[in-house]
Parts: structure tokens; sequence; C-alpha cells
């Protein structure tokens, strides 16, 4: 996926390059541990003669996450004061793999709640270390453009790991998906292991090097809770996770009861596939566009493209469709995705705060990402899967409302109106 600035780059700027598309190529996978396999597989392989049905998994997805989130402003601290980043992405990586494998070994709410709940803490690393990892290795003005690149090769990542998922548990059966993640967990520690922790400048990588209002040394606390746009863009990221984290679990559960358990975990992995590579080319381009046009724009875009998903699904239940419809989760998260480190390093810069402050807006985001599973299991649970679809596309639509009218644009004016080349 080289481009056409990398011809002529300097050889460390390559390398830095090729180090970072590695990582986020092998650690996708791993950074959102189980993720909606988690679902179909307390559904098909425990069901409800252990316990488990739609509001139970629901409430695991919630508790796990709540817990999950409380350790996102602590890990954004962490990595603020690392000074050796890599090494940190490595046992987290090490800790999500070795909570997940473990679940075919473990039985009862309690154990399966508390491994994911050890995933959800670990995994709280991972966001806030590869963005200051990478704005430490190439810098504030190439940020905004690699961080469209660490997207793209995560979703490439992604498909990669969910295609190679759907085809071996179709022969091998769901817990093939456990030993995938394992070996893709190595993967990602050798490529940690290659990057070159003496390039990495941790002054700039938690927001205070290379700008010209540089503090000295980091900012009061109080600095980031009088940024008010800081507070609203958190509560923005909620409710963006509010209406969209439940959807594709809930996809992949109606998935099997519409073809059976058997294909189930095959379906859900052409769904991940399918929208993974939408968002590669999304990411790119919105690492690229918003030095044209600023933030706003593709934020509101996100959430508009988000609102019609959930109004979609409800239009037929044949899988064809279900999987259709998936797609356009590759053009609203793969907007956000990208630029969702952007604006927190807009708004942070200078106050040598961005890794922490990543962390406390993920914790918002986190909160709507665990009440959307209870919230969306509970309306499947008692009104049905149509109007769970519509209640997260109702709440989406809100979002885009609120960033309309609340959001500014975080991008400097010069460089969000500058022309096309």
């Amino acid at each position: 996926m080289a481009t056409i600035a990398d011809v002529g780059a300097p050889p460390e700027k390559r390398s830095a390059d090729r180090q970072l598309d590695a990582l986020n190529f092998f650690l996708a996978d791993v950074r959102d541990g189980l993720g909606p396999y988690l679902a179909i597989y307390l559904l098909s392989v425990r069901g409800p003669a252990h316990g488990w049905n739609e509001a139970t998994v629901g409430f695991v997805l919630t508790l796990s996450a709540l817990i999950g989130l409380a350790a996102q402003t602590p890990a954004g601290g962490l990595v603020d004061r690392s000074l050796n980043k890599p090494r940190l992405l490595i046992l987290a990586a090490l800790a999500v793999t070795a909570a997940s494998v473990s679940l075919p070994f473990v039985s009862g709410f309690a154990w399966v709640a508390g491994t994911q709940s050890l995933a959800a803490v670990a995994a709280a690393l991972f966001a806030p270390g590869l963005s200051a990892l990478t704005l430490g290795l190439v810098g504030p003005k190439m940020f905004a453009r690699r961080v469209g690149r660490n997207e793209a090769f995560n979703h490439a990542g992604n498909a990669v790991a969910a295609g190679l998922a759907g085809l071996l548990a179709w022969r091998f059966g769901p817990e093939v998906v456990f030993w995938l993640m394992g070996v893709l967990a190595l993967a990602s520690v050798a490529a940690a292991a290659r990057v070159d922790n003496s390039q990495v400048d941790n002054r700039t990588a938690r927001g205070l090097g290379g700008t010209d209002d540089a503090a000295e040394v980091p900012s009061g606390w109080r600095t980031l809770l009088e940024c008010r746009p800081l507070l609203i863009f958190a509560a923005l990221c909620a409710v963006f996770h509010l209406a969209n984290a439940a959807m594709l679990p809930f996809v992949g559960q109606q998935l099997a009861r519409e073809v059976g358990q058997d294909y189930a975990t095959s379906l859900i992995a052409l769904c991940i596939v399918a929208a993974q590579a939408v968002m590669v080319p999304v990411a790119m381009a919105s690492g690229r566009l918003v030095e044209r046009v600023g933030t706003k724009p593709l934020f509101v875009a996100a959430f508009a493209v988000l609102a019609v998903r959930g109004f979609l699904y409800p239009v037929f239940d044949a899988p064809a469709w279900l999987i259709g419809v998936q797609l356009l989760d590759g053009v609203g998260a793969g907007i956000f995705g990208a630029l969702f480190p952007v604006v927190v390093a807009d708004l942070t810069r200078g106050t040598g705060r961005f890794a922490v402050s990543q962390g406390a807006v993920a914790t918002a985001q986190g909160l709507g990402a665990a009440f959307s599973a209870g919230l969306a299991g509970l309306i499947a649970l008692h009104l049905g899967y149509s109007a769970m679809f519509a209640t997260l596309g109702a709440i989406a639509a809100v979002g885009l409302v609120g960033y309309l009218l609340l959001m500014p644009e975080t991008q400097p004016r010069s460089t969000a109106v500058a022309p096309a080349r």
C-alpha cells in the first residue's frame, strides 16, 4: 500500500512506515479481542442449555466493556509516561490473547465475564498506544495522513483475519477463531519488536514537541476539563458508539436464527470482510481529505451513514441483504477510526496530554459501546430485531444533529480550506 509520497522519502521514514504498517495489520484482530465472535460462540456452542440467550450475552458484553472503559484514562496516562511504547503494546497483546484463547477451557458466567473483562482492560492500551507511537514517529504535520494509513492497514488486517476465520470455521468449527487469534498475536508481537524505540520522540508523542506553542511540561488536568470542544466531542463519541457497537453482534445473532448455527460464524466473517474491505479506501481517503475539508464534514457523514444503516437492516432479513447493509459500516466506522485521534490531537496540541485525553474520550466512547449491547439485547428480546435496529438508527440521527450544531471545526482554517493539489 505504498504511495507516491513514499518514493524518495528518507530511509528512516520508509522504515517507520513499514513498521507501522505491519504493526497495524497484525494487531488488527488482536486489539478488538473476540468481538462479534463471542456472541455467536456463546449462543451457538454454549446456548440456552448452558443459560445463554440474547439478554445474558448482552449483559456479559456490557459488563466487560464497563470494566474495560474504567481503564481507558489510566491507560492513556500510562502511554503518555511510557518511554517504550512498543513494549507496552506487546504486553497488552499478550494479555488480550491469553484471556481470549482461554475461553474454550472455562465455563460459567463468572469465568466468561472475568476473562473478557481482563481482555478489555488490556485492550485499553491499544488505541492511545498506537496513536502516540505514530505521533512520536512521524510528527504532527504528517499525523492525520499517517493515521488514515494506520486505519487502512488495520482494516486490511481485520479483513484478512475475518476471511481466514470464516473459511477455517466452516471446516473446523467456531473454536478455530481462538487459535487463529493466537497466531496473529504472535505476529503482532514480532511486528512491535521491530519498531526502533530510539526513533520515537516521546515529547512529541504526548503532544509537547513539534509545535511552536508547545509547553515545556504537561499542562494541568484542569486544562482538559475546561476544553469545551473536547467535552462535546467525548459526548458525541459516546452517542456514535451507543448506536454502532451492537449492530454487528446482533446481525450475527439474526444470521444464526436465519441460517442455523453451523453457518453463522462463516457468514459473520463475511460481514466483517465486506465492511473492512470498504474501510481500507475510506480510511486512506479520510486521512487525505481532512487536509482539504476539515474534520467536521467527514464526521457528519459518518453519523449519517450510521443512521441509514440502522434503518435499512429491518427492511429484509435475508442474509444477502444483511451482509449488503453491513457494507455501510465500512464508510461510517472507516471515517470515525481514521479521524478520532486527529480531533483529539488538534484539541490537545501543546498540552502534553494527548494519550491520556484520547483515553478519557475513549472512556465516554466505551461507555456508549457498553450500554449499546445491553440496550440492544433488551429491545431485541422484548420487541424484536427490527425495533432494535431502528432504535439504534434513531440514536445515530440524534448524534448527527448534535455534531452539526455543537461541534466546531478542529483543523486550522488554512489547512481545512486548502485547495486540492
